[in-house]
This record gives structure tokens, sequence and C-alpha cells, in this order.
């Protein structure tokens, strides 16, 4: 028994996996053998472990000038030049950064999002997810919330035909916007590539037409990037991609590679500005924490040296490439994804059969875990949605590590379509 309480698991869990070290793209546990981190831990440590000496640099020097101040009224040189860095990498005229009603339209109280969204479990947050289960224990969600389809094709019935998949989607936003009450509605909110459910990309057009949708009934349209932000789709901002400004951004997770906690919310203009003609009544004691802030400084420095986000760039059409390999193996469906952000989804035949509950718990929670410990290898098995296994690798992996996640993959689902008892013609094309 341990007296820490577990984060999503069962307080008890046997042969506990306890990491205490890292080193560029590996962790180590206390017996000493490594693993692979190919999920950046939780899609947020975007450089690795090396880095913890600079880290540790940036972080003293702001502890012996100022250990901490709020941004209650006041404000210190970290944060200010952190928000001024942030802004000029954020698309377009999102220029107001907030660290961790006002517009005359007291009715704008209800909100679209998407089923099997995750964007939080604080109250306000859980309104806007998706999955049920995590929902129904807090009864009542505090924000009138509608959730429309997401954007995964696989399981689309018109999903090979992007134009039209798109268009039904955007119809659907529209129909939801309309019986809500066009005037009553506040926000739009969306992940770039939604986490829950594998990796969903959006298909051509979507988010346009997500903004379009936005300005016609007067919402306004937010991304949330705490997942796809900070390099992970190979841009600061994985909005970028799609050629929109939305009018909020929420990131967190890789704004500081995850040495430090900390999260940020960019809005533009328009919507900051009756805020300033009032007192702004939010504020969280410890939002753009000074240390915290240097930390993040050092880490946009980081990127910009060793050229990350270019290297996302560079590698995702490999890494994909690689990833499509799978596909011939029984147990994989589909694979999917953008940047270094990537899922597998789990089938049981050619005709892409969903795995029922208790065949989920044995290959999910039971064989794969097991497995990928013992392939050495850190990745996410998740069934939110579908079936997926998930990786994130940091930011900084070349070729050669990105290969060797691939194939210690490969091993393990090979392995998990053999304890499923899968064909082993399913999944040759």
């Amino acid at each position: 028994m341990t007296n820490l309480l577990l984060h999503f698991s069962k307080s008890e869990i046997d042969d506990l996996l306890v990491l205490d070290r890292g080193e560029g793209p590996y962790v180590f546990d206390t017996d000493g053998r490594r693993y692979i981190d190919a999920l950046s831990s939780l899609f947020c440590a975007q450089i690795g472990y090396s880095y913890g000496e600079e880290m540790a640099a940036a972080a003293t020097r702001q502890l012996k000038t100022l250990a901490f101040n709020t941004n209650w009224g006041t404000a210190h040189p970290a944060a200010l030049e952190l928000a001024e860095r942030l802004a000029a990498e954020a698309p377009g005229d999102l220029d107001r950064v907030f660290f961790h009603l006002a517009n005359g339209q007291p009715q704008r109280t209800k909100a679209i999002a998407r089923d099997v969204a995750y964007h939080g479990v604080t109250l306000g947050a859980l309104a806007f997810t998706g999955v049920e289960r995590f929902k129904s224990p807090f009864g009542r969600s505090a924000i009138d919330v509608t959730h429309v389809s997401n954007t995964n094709a696989f399981r689309a019935p018109d999903g090979g035909d992007p134009e039209a998949f798109c268009r039904r989607l955007l119809d659907e936003v529209e129909a939801a916007i309309v019986a809500a009450g066009p005037d009553e509605v506040a926000l739009i909110i969306a992940e770039p590539v939604q986490n829950s459910g594998g990796c969903l990309v959006p298909p051509p057009g979507y988010w346009r037409g997500l903004r379009e949708l936005a300005d016609r009934y007067g919402a306004l349209l937010m991304a949330d990037e705490v997942i796809t932000g900070c390099g992970r789709l190979g841009e600061w901002f994985g909005i970028a991609r799609e050629g929109v400004v939305p009018d909020i951004v929420s990131l967190a997770k890789g704004l500081t590679s995850a040495y430090l906690p900390m999260g940020a919310v960019l809005a533009r203009e328009h919507v900051a500005a009756p805020l300033g003609e009032r007192v702004f009544r939010h504020g969280i004691t410890f939002g753009g924490h000074p240390v915290c802030a240097a930390v993040a400084l050092a880490n946009m420095d980081i990127f910009a040296r060793e050229s990350v986000l270019e290297n996302v760039r560079s590698l995702q059409p490999h890494l994909e490439a690689r990833l499509a390999e799978l596909r011939a193996l029984p147990i994989v469906g589909d694979t999917r994804g953008a940047g270094f952000f990537w899922a597998l989804e789990l089938v049981k035949d050619d005709d892409n059969t969903r795995f029922d509950q208790s065949e989920r718990d044995d290959l999910l929670r039971g064989f794969l875990p097991a497995r990928l410990r013992e392939a050495g290898l850190i990745a996410r098995a998740d069934d939110r949605g579908d079936s997926v296994l998930q990786i994130a690798p940091p930011l900084t992996s070349d070729a050669d590590l990105l290969d060797e996640i691939v194939d210690r993959l490969g091993d393990v689902l090979t392995d998990a379509g053999t304890h499923m008892r899968l064909s082993a013609t399913a999944g040759v094309a």
C-alpha cells in the first residue's frame, strides 16, 4: 500500500512502476531498467530529460532575484517577457496572455464541444469534456454544452470523402448552434487534433468552417492547445497549420516541457478589451509564477537553439510512413495523427470490429501495459473512445529513435494480436 493516490488509476496497482531519473528520451525505474519515453510522459516532456542543469540555472537565477509574486494587480519581468514572446509566436492578433459577460451579451451562456473530447476535470472544463463516464459522478454540468460529432474519419460512413465528411460535420455544428439558440451560444471549443479517441485529425476546411460559423452567429472560437501546442504538431500553436485565428487559445503541458507546471490562455484584443474596463474577477495565486515563467523562457530558448520545431516538421513524414507499416498487423485498423502525435486504432478483424468491454479490459488494462513495460517502451493504451495505442515522442527524437519506437510497437502489437487470438491474415493488404 502507498499513501499516494494516483491520478486516473486504481488506488492499488500491483508492481507499480516507479521512475526515478531521466536522460535524453529515456526514463529509468528504481531497479535501473531503461525505457523509451514514447509518450513524452503525458504529451508534455517536449525536449526530454537532459536539460535539467540549464533549467535549474534559469530557475535558480529567478529564485535569487524574486522567488514569488502574484499577477494580482502587479507583475514581474519574467511573466511580462513570456507573455510578449508567446504573443509574438501566436497566429494573427492573439496577443493578450493570461497565465493561468464583459461584452454586453449576458444571455450567451452555452457552448458547443465535441463527443469524446477531453478538456479537463475541473467543473467548468468538465462541462466541455465529452466523455460521459468522467462527467456523470459530478451531476449536472456547470455550463450548458451541446456535444457534436468529432472528426474520426475512420469510423465515419463518409470518412473516405473528406469534403462530404467536413460538410456534414459543419452542418451538425450549425444545427447545434441553432437548436441551442444562436444568440445564447458563447463558445465553440475544439482541439486542432483531438487527443481523446486517438489523435483525431480534422478534414481540410473544418477549422475554416468553424471560424465562419463562429463569426456568423457571434460566438467565440477556442482552440484547446494544451496538448497540440508548444511544438507537438511542429508549430508553437498547432492551429497555425489550419490557417485560422481563434479568439482564445489555451496552452499548458509543453510550455515548460514539464520541467515545471505552467499554463497560459491567449485571447484576441476584442475578447480582452472589455476586461480592461472593469475588475477581472478571476485569478490563480500561483498563476504566472516567476520561477515557472523563467523556465518557460528557457524552454523557448532551447526550442530555438535546437531547431525543435524544424525537427518535428522534417521527421513527421518518416514517422507517419513507419507507423503506416503497422497496418499490416491483424490488430491495427488505422494509424492517424500529425507532427509527433499519433494513435493506432486496435481492431478485431478486417471489418474493423470493435473489441467488447471485457476484451478491452484484457487488452488495454491487462496485456498491453505489461507487454509495453517488458519492451522498455512508455506508450498509452486508451479507450475513452475506441481502443487505441498512442505515442507522442519527445520533439528532439531523431529518425533512429523513431524507428526503434515503431519496431518495438510492432513487436508488442504482434504479440497483442496473438494474445487476442486474431487471424494472421487480418490486416494484410
